[in-house]
């Protein structure tokens, strides 16, 4: 019933993992002693910024994103605002959740809130072009029996394997290793990215198996 979605959303789920391979390997041969362990803050504004830029152009040429209710220059500006608003916010809502899970208030505030950058443009960016600025649909979606198509079904895995991966990966921080990964905040912003592309691999295949047991409300 929903085999072109899921096609659709293994393809666009491919050009998002392609495009923080893209943003790995390109530095790499860019930037003299470039790696994502020594020049780690480099390497993670990268993949925010190709995965923000990709899934921005991919979900609007599917047509993912909610059309806009009114069709004026300001209605449309204002819902970018909206949708800037809401990215930066969500920046310091995990900078806020971090720092109380441990994370150093002053001392590497840089590396806590660039963390923080990562996290949102892998799960409230997905958000905002799945469901557009819009809470309560946000809150429908991850509330219990609230996914009302695939692509709901799909933010839900994406966003939970993200967040899983970025909480596992703090694990390693405080043994006594001494390796280049265990610095704040490599293993976290490994995790949630390792995490973020296993959401991209779990969600269509989960989807396709168990297409025939799922059913949604009408919108």
């Amino acid at each position: 019933m929903w085999d072109h979605e899921i096609r659709a959303m293994a393809s666009t789920h491919a050009i998002l993992a392609a495009s923080v391979f893209m943003a790995t390997v390109l530095p790499a041969a860019a930037v003299p002693g470039f790696s994502v362990y020594g020049t780690h803050l480099l390497w993670l504004y990268s993949v925010s910024g190709a995965v923000t830029a990709v899934s921005v152009a991919v979900f609007w040429l599917l047509g993912i994103t909610p059309p806009a209710k009114k069709h004026t220059v300001g209605y449309k500006l204002s819902r970018l605002f909206r949708s800037c608003l809401y990215f930066f916010l969500s920046c310091l809502f995990f900078h806020t959740v971090v720092v109380l899970y441990g994370a150093p208030l002053i001392e590497s505030a840089l590396e806590t809130f660039s963390l923080s950058v990562l996290l949102t443009s892998l799960t409230t960016l997905r958000c905002l072009c799945v469901l557009g600025p819009n809470v309560q649909a946000w809150i429908r979606v991850f509330s219990r029996h609230g996914a009302m198509s695939v692509w709901d079904t799909c933010l839900q895995i994406t966003v939970a394997c993200t967040l899983v991966g970025a909480w596992v990966g703090a694990f390693p921080i405080p043994l006594d290793w001494d390796r280049p990964w265990q610095a704040w905040p490599v293993s976290c912003s490994l995790g949630a990215t390792i995490g973020f592309l296993t959401g991209l691999v779990a969600a269509p295949a989960w989807i396709h198996f168990h297409r025939k047991q799922l059913t949604y409300k009408c919108k």
